[in-house]
């Protein structure tokens, strides 16, 4: 896996981010897991977030002190507003503060018992996660950041939001992730100029949904991209990394698409399958 060859990066590359102390939230697989290690390569302290995910947030934060920093994990339900404010307190607390806030936790409605769901049911919970959730904890981390003078904080959007995409999983993804899009903008002005707030707009990105598609969903993701390939979590984790770092020190307010070049018009049925 991809994870296994990150290596820490030398400390005269201007995304090192020696001694800050980053948090990404869902961090315990997929595209969160990826910058978290990434983020510990650029020599960064990270704080691992799961919901319940214990064993696998173990593994990263294990992972991560391997690449020589510290590493905690955190469990906590950004549904819920109490949880939201325990989490930030504790990760406030861990080493005084917190540098690069990473807002990646999303729920996950495409695999597993939620594939099952019914539209509505599927729409409520992502707009409790992705998008209340989201939204409550870039307020309290924002006003901690502001308040000290300096910090970054990267949400993380969709695409095609933009552009809309035909079908019920277009339609909720379009409506959530375009939330978090325009919600970052507006969070980008509240804050500034003390801190900096970026938006990730991943593509076609091979987690676990991709990991099952099906031959008509390989087939779309590479047409559908300039580069004509499925993009990875480490290529998401790259472009994070980047916007997380003094390399990036000029820009906020921004939706950074990472989908090697978007071909297609959202035309096509989804096929919800």
């Amino acid at each position: 896996m991809v994870y296994d060859k990150i290596k820490s990066v030398p400390s005269n590359n201007p995304s090192h981010l020696t001694g800050k102390v980053a948090v990404v939230t869902g961090s315990s697989s997929g595209i969160g897991r990826a910058i978290a290690l990434q983020l510990a390569a650029n020599q960064a302290n990270v704080v691992i977030h799961a919901r319940e995910s214990e064993a696998a947030g173990e593994a990263v934060v294990k992972q991560a002190h391997e690449l020589g920093v510290e590493s905690r994990l955190l469990l906590a339900d950004i549904s819920q507003p109490q949880s939201v404010l325990e989490l930030v307190d504790t990760c406030w607390q861990w080493k005084d503060g917190v540098d690069i806030w990473i807002n990646n936790a999303g729920a996950d409605v495409l695999t597993g018992a939620a594939s099952d769901f019914s539209f509505a049911e599927k729409l409520q919970r992502l707009w409790e996660v992705d998008v209340m959730g989201t939204i409550r904890v870039a307020r309290l981390v924002g006003k901690r950041m502001k308040a000290r003078g300096s910090g970054v904080i990267l949400n993380v959007g969709w695409d095609q939001a933009e552009f809309g995409m035909a079908g019920d999983s277009g339609e909720m993804f379009a409506a959530t992730k375009g939330a978090i899009m325009s919600f970052t903008r507006s969070l980008a002005r509240s804050l500034a100029p003390q801190v900096r707030v970026n938006c990730l707009a991943p593509g076609w990105i091979r987690t676990a949904w991709g990991d099952q598609a099906s031959t008509y969903w390989n087939e779309r993701a590479q047409k559908e991209s300039l580069l004509q390939r499925w993009g990875t979590p480490q290529d998401v984790a790259n472009t994070a990394c980047f916007l997380a770092s003094p390399a990036a020190a000029f820009m906020t307010g921004q939706i950074i698409a990472v989908n090697g070049g978007l071909v297609g018009s959202g035309n096509e049925s989804d096929c919800d399958d």
